[in-house]
């Protein structure tokens, strides 16, 4: 269950870049992408950090070992278990430079994103580039939009192992688990010293705030904190890649704006696991049920958009709105609202609201399997067919 267009994206970034840094959450299924690289091109060869074999073999020599690999695409898999590593890549990569090669390439995996992130941008800036990989999507999975698997994938979330679990209670498990991991294992092993109770009471609040404005103050007040230390946890979340911060829209209209950031709860099935939701029962008569649609179209959406490409969400003070904004790299904005609904009702003034960010394109993405069209061009649409329209797009000259 890899995503096609992730190991394109992967390739071309290798090819272009003499070091490519794999991004993404924990068991995401990185490191099957990278196996997958490696078996499928006998010019890579694949490096396992955490085994200690391996590490043995590259503590010894480093510098040697790499160079006798030049012609290969070196995959560092776990590379915080190597730190010494950052500042030879430099030196080979520079080396190559200077001698006008370009014979060393390398992929680099880690578990923790932020901590692979602040290592090559101290070491490697101008000499790497990142890609992002999302957990399963809707896409991939080949799903229409009332499959039953859809529904499954809505509730149990992204991550392969915890999709493919024999029942949704041992798939709740696992995402309790992989929680427990990130407030007990990776926020030490990033150099925060963040109480782990109060960082899953704080995650906690944010999935019961799902695609809400957050008032910083007022939460700092239930954690009995202060307000910087609210925005930190914040950022923590988002770097960790477990957080969607969604900036409101605000260029060129004249009315009294939200200007507070929404976040969301990226992986549905972490969202469920801290709402307390373990079946697509609890799921239907829960109080979240559109915010949590409405985050699974929005990752889903995100994972089939490219780098350089924006989005936000609009709301005025009046309380019209638009879920999602989508600016694309030829400046056209795709106008998105979100609704659960096979049959939804959509706002009088939903097209006066997307001529306020000058929408070029206006949907409703439903539960419906049905495409059409009613008045001012407004789209409705089911959520596979629109990611396919973003794929064909982007892909487009």
């Amino acid at each position: 269950m890899i995503n096609r267009w992730i190991v394109d994206d992967l390739l071309k970034s290798i090819n272009l870049e003499p070091a490519v840094a794999l991004l993404g959450a924990r068991q995401v299924g990185k490191t099957t992408l990278a196996r997958m690289i490696a078996a499928e091109d006998s010019k890579s060869i694949y490096v396992d950090l955490e085994n200690p074999q391996e590490l043995q073999i590259l503590n010894l020599d480093i510098s040697g070992y790499l160079r006798s690999h030049a012609d290969k695409l070196v995959i560092l898999d776990e590379i915080q278990n190597l730190p010494d590593v950052f500042k030879v890549l430099r030196g080979l990569i520079d080396e190559n430079r200077f001698q006008g090669r370009n014979s060393h390439q390398f992929l680099l995996l880690g578990s923790a994103s932020m901590d692979l992130m602040r290592q090559t941008s101290q070491s490697l800036a101008g000499r790497i580039s990142y890609l992002e990989m999302s957990g399963l999507n809707v896409l991939e999975m080949n799903l229409n939009s009332r499959d039953a698997e859809l529904k499954k994938l809505w509730l149990r979330g992204g991550f392969p192992n915890v999709f493919l679990s024999e029942s949704d209670e041992v798939a709740s498990n696992r995402l309790e688990n992989l929680i427990r991991t990130y407030v007990e294992r990776d926020m030490p092993r990033n150099g925060f010293n963040v109480p782990a109770q109060r960082l899953r009471t704080f995650w906690t609040m944010l999935a019961h705030l799902q695609g809400e404005p957050v008032n910083s103050s007022d939460m700092a007040t239930n954690i009995e904190s202060q307000r910087a230390t609210v925005n930190f946890y914040l950022d923590i979340l988002t770097s960790l890649l477990l957080v969607r911060k969604l900036q409101p829209w605000h260029a060129n209209v004249k009315k009294r704006l939200m200007k507070a950031p929404r976040y969301y709860i990226r992986d549905s099935g972490i969202l469920h696991r801290l709402l307390g939701i373990q079946n697509f029962d609890q799921l239907r008569t829960n109080p979240k049920l559109g915010k949590s649609w409405e985050g699974f179209v929005i990752e889903n959406i995100h994972s089939v958009l490219p780098a350089g490409v924006q989005t936000y969400y609009y709301r005025t003070s009046a309380g019209a709105e638009i879920d999602l904004v989508v600016q694309t790299s030829s400046s056209e904005i795709w106008a998105i609202e979100i609704k659960f609904g096979t049959t939804p009702k959509l706002s009088k003034h939903f097209s006066r609201t997307c001529d306020d960010v000058g929408a070029t394109r206006k949907f409703v993405v439903y539960g419906g399997e049905k495409e059409f069209s009613i008045r001012d061009d407004v789209h409705f649409i089911p959520l596979p067919r629109i990611m396919k329209m973003f794929q064909s797009y982007m892909d487009s000259p």
